[in-house]
This record gives structure tokens, sequence and C-alpha cells, in this order.
């Protein structure tokens, strides 16, 4: 079965509501990592080898956070632009992250309609990854259709508490390895991978 690393990254998580739920249904499982990021370095000095060491050690990366001005939280970039070597990571020597698995899980503020060609944001949510995207292809990893928890700010308590199992959920199958990685781009998000496979496990 697959060793999953969460890379956690908020820089408020004090100001959260969805993400500070999330991370209470973590699993504790010996084959799940959760690594905060802006708790590892609040000062942004990485430790690159210690971030290499953790890529080498699990075949699935969650990268979570929540997704600001089109993007990811500035550490992300950081732990990018360090961690992520010629030589190491890409290059025709970088071969360490062969075969591994990227999933962008994240939290908006706004509507899933907002994301598509004819809404408020002119684009997809897939789409605006698309930097991290062609990173994550040039490492010779497998880039999955991003999992997205739309309209976070209007969410009630019952409604925050679904997705927070929902959350475990996708942990538990992914850890499992119960979810067919390999198919996934047949999906728009991976929200859909994970319905899916809710659908099989209450037949």
């Amino acid at each position: 079965m697959p060793r999953v690393l969460i890379l956690f990254a908020h820089p408020a998580l004090e100001k959260s509501r969805a993400h500070a739920r999330f991370i209470q249904h973590v699993p504790p499982r010996d084959d799940l990592t959760f690594h905060d990021l802006y708790e590892a370095y609040p000062t942004f000095d990485i430790d690159v080898r210690r971030e290499q060491h953790l890529l080498i050690d699990h075949e699935i990366v969650v990268l979570q956070c929540p997704f600001f001005w089109y993007s990811t939280p500035a550490l992300v970039k950081q732990w990018e632009d360090l961690v992520l070597e010629h030589g190491w990571a890409y290059g025709s020597q970088g071969k360490a992250l062969v075969g591994k698995s990227l999933l962008c899980l994240l939290t908006a503020g706004g509507g899933a309609a907002a994301y598509t060609h004819e809404g408020y944001n002119r684009f997809t949510i897939r789409e605006l990854l698309a930097p991290l995207e062609q990173t994550t292809r040039l490492c010779n990893m497998r880039f999955l259709p991003p999992y997205v928890v739309h309209g976070t700010h209007r969410l009630n308590e019952v409604e925050l508490d679904t997705e927070a199992q929902r959350y475990r959920l996708l942990l538990d199958a992914l850890c499992d390895g119960r979810i067919d990685l390999s198919g996934a781009d047949q999906y728009a998000t991976f929200n859909a991978a994970l319905d899916t496979l809710a659908q099989e496990v209450l037949r």
C-alpha cells in the first residue's frame, strides 16, 4: 500500500474554519504523515534535505492549503524553489520523484460555478494550477485532478462536518489503495473520484 504525505500549508490557521476542522480528522495511521510547513518553517528557512527525505519515503503527496489569489500560499512556492533541485527532482540525473503522485487538496471561498469559463473567475481551478501541474510533470510525477472544497465561508456546521468526514474517507482511501490513480484523469476533480468510491462502498 502507498505511503501518503500531507504537506499542509496555511499561514493563518487560527482564522481557518475548514482546514482547522479537517486536520482534526487526519486518521492516525503509520502509513500517513502530516507535515505542517508553516509550523516547521515560520521564518521560511526550509530544511531541504529533510523535505527531500520525506518525499522519498512517500508515494503520494497531498498538498493541502487554501487557494489564495488563484495560487498556493507563499511558503509553498519557497518550498518548490528550494526542495525540487535540478539533478535531484528533475534534469537528466533527477529521478528521485519518478512515479510518485501529487494531489492538491484545496479550499476556495468561491462556489464551483465561479471557477468555470463562464464564471466570475474565468478559469477552472485546474487551469489556474497549470504552473504547479507542469512542475509536477517536469519531476516525472503524476499530477492528479484537484480535490476542492468550494464555498467554505458559507458552510454551516453540519456541512463542514460532512466535508471533514469526506476528507478522512479520502485519506483512508488513498492509503488503502482503493482509488485507481492511473484512471483519475477521467474525472474533472478528485471529488468525483471519491464520490465513485463512496458509491461502491455503499453497494
